[in-house]
């Protein structure tokens, strides 16, 4: 039995015609939407100030730091008029380097409630990269009038590099080093500038550049159009309700400069007049800790993670009681993105919930990407699976095309963007004939005559491959079961074969499992642990288990190899949400793909 949480309609409608295209939509229409996301904050301003609407940890008193939203409004007014009186000129934006903080958001709502548009870079550009590749990139392409990062002390090495390129940029930091002082804006006072500015943005005025990794080469800046956000928000406020009835809670790690985090968990805190705090831990073994200790104080209405995320939390939630009641007793959902979520993960989340609170939470997925805002389509309800992506959303019209024996999905509507941030050739090449962005994504029915059962993830047209046999791999399916066996070892996969007579697997481990699995020390490298013996039998078994249920040469794995290093950001080999690039990492390694093929 699932928790009685109220759901948005799933009635659809499927069009099919001669030559094989299927166009399949949600009967429900989509409702009015404001023209930009502070137009909601102007009115939970007015309607219940003093309500908290952003919270962080002070992060050396561990006291949480509370904006309501008639505070949040009067210094994002502030910060408003600190912009409009540099005088942007066209094609100048607001760069922002650093992570999840309060004065990212008041930066991100004055420019968007101005209509100067933002792009927050992925921090590991700054931070993590060695030759500062991609971050040059965005910065080049970003033309900052306007550059802010978190900690000038940091941040020092990437502020520098933007100085060099943007000389007469702005810098500006929290704590006033290497750049001007955050607080200079805020003491700025409003004049009826902003009122006047905050009148001439309109649904097409861009709201924010979030660069995707891509397949290949350099991040492409998608553009977000302040129509498109607040379109997406009223889609997927209708098809979770219960934001609206009960202002939500979240608790949220995910990162703004990528669409799940920003668009999606921040924009749906603000539009339904609910609280998002800032969680500053992640899924790593540092980080869960941060995460376990906000988690004992804070009750989520809804949590939202990666499948790394919850696979992590659990051995928590087992140990913990207490921790396991307040996670628990006000959730309505459970919703995961950015990968499969393995069906044992799946399983334990139910039962503990069962456990605690007498009932399943309803774990919710679809199917989104940058360029849709991220939600085209969901399955918002309970006793879904892992790749089950449900129907679409209110307004979106998605056409599956056929593609080989594959259905691409392809969409057209309010919450699609309108191409790449001056990369015309990329924007015509991202849409049809007809005006609907190609996704790569491929599809099917669970029912052929029953779609209000929904589509099912079917893998990536680009990603699959033939064997020399002429037979096709479904790199998408393939992975996803390679994940759920096994994990929690087998972390993600890689897959080869292109042209060869069998598949190969670039396996990458979690270091801390097979630690556990050995029982070795935390001291242990990660080679160490990777390549001891019990780890060894773990993945033979493993295999010889998993080929057990193939049905073919397109299903069977013939040969695996460990990837010892990790993948690179430099090299594209891994996105800023964690996922593998399987194009870059069978590039880049291909001594790894010769080992399995001598």
């Amino acid at each position: 039995m699932y928790k009685n949480t109220p759901f948005g309609p799933t009635k659809t409608h499927k069009r099919q015609f001669e030559n094989g295209i299927v166009h399949f939509k949600n009967e429900q229409a989509l409702a009015d939407f404001p023209i930009k996301i502070t137009d909601k904050l102007e009115h939970w301003a007015k309607i219940k100030p003093e309500h908290t609407f952003i919270s962080r940890r002070n992060l050396v008193t561990k006291d949480w730091e509370k904006l309501s939203y008639a505070e949040t409004f009067e210094k994002v007014r502030n910060i408003a008029q600190y912009l409009i009186n540099l005088e942007f000129t066209s094609g100048e934006t607001v760069v922002i380097l650093s992570e999840n903080s309060l004065e990212h958001a008041l930066l991100v709502l004055a420019s968007v409630h101005i209509g100067i548009t933002y792009t927050p870079i992925s921090p590991p550009y700054s931070l993590v990269s060695d030759d500062f590749g991609k971050l040059k990139h965005c910065l080049e392409l970003m033309t900052p009038k306007v550059i802010f990062a978190q900690s000038g002390k940091v941040y020092q090495k990437a502020l520098e590099l933007s100085k060099t390129i943007f000389p007469e940029a702005i810098v500006i930091t929290a704590d006033g080093e290497n750049g001007g002082h955050f607080q200079e804006m805020l003491l700025t006072k409003p004049t009826t500038d902003v009122e006047t500015a905050a009148t001439k943005v309109n649904a097409d005025t861009i709201a924010k550049v979030l660069f995707t990794s891509g397949s290949t080469g350099l991040p492409k800046g998608v553009m977000n159009h302040q129509g498109m956000w607040c379109a997406n928000l009223q889609q997927i406020t209708q098809v979770f309700p219960f934001m609206q009835q009960q202002p939500p809670i979240f608790i949220d790690w995910l990162p703004w400069n990528h669409t799940f985090g920003s668009n999606h968990n921040f924009g749906l805190a603000l539009y339904n007049g609910g609280t998002i705090l800032i969680d500053d831990g992640k899924p790593t073994p540092k980080g869960i800790e941060e995460t376990v200790q906000n988690l004992r104080e804070i009750s989520p209405t809804a949590y939202f993670n990666v499948p790394k995320g919850f696979e992590m939390l659990i051995p928590y939630l087992e140990k913990e009681p207490a921790l396991r009641e307040n996670f628990f007793k006000n959730l309505n959902i459970l919703f995961y993105a950015g990968a499969s979520l393995a069906q044992p993960v799946w399983n334990r989340l139910e039962e503990l919930a069962v456990e605690t609170i007498g009932v399943k939470i309803p774990i919710i997925t679809g199917l989104g990407c940058t360029e849709s805002g991220p939600s085209a389509m969901f399955a918002n309800w309970g006793g879904a699976f892992s790749g089950l992506l449900g129907v679409p959303v209110a307004g979106m019209d998605v056409k599956l095309v056929p593609d080989g024996d594959k259905m691409e999905a392809r969409y057209k509507a309010p919450n699609v963007t309108k191409g790449y941030w001056r990369n015309s050739e990329a924007t015509a090449a991202a849409f049809d004939e007809d005006g609907y962005y190609k996704t790569g994504d491929a599809v099917k029915f669970l029912d052929e005559n029953n779609p209000d059962k929904g589509l099912v993830f079917d893998g990536r047209i680009a990603e699959d491959f033939k064997l020399s046999t002429g037979t096709w791999v479904n790199v998408g399916v393939l992975k996803a079961k390679v994940i759920s066996t096994g994990s929690p070892i087998i972390q993600d996969v890689v897959l080869a074969g292109l042209d060869k007579e069998y598949i190969g697997a670039i396996l990458f481990l979690n270091a801390d499992a097979c630690r556990k699995l050995a029982n070795l020390s935390p001291e242990i490298s990660n080679k160490e642990a990777y390549l001891n013996v019990e780890v060894e039998k773990f993945i033979n078994n493993w295999l010889a288990e998993f080929n057990k249920t193939s049905t073919g040469s397109s299903t069977v794995i013939k040969k695996y190899v460990i990837a010892i290093e990790p993948p690179s950001i430099d090299l594209g080999e891994i996105t800023d949400k964690g996922s593998l690039n399987q194009r870059a990492v069978l590039k880049h390694r291909f001594d790894l793909v010769n080992e399995m093929y001598p």
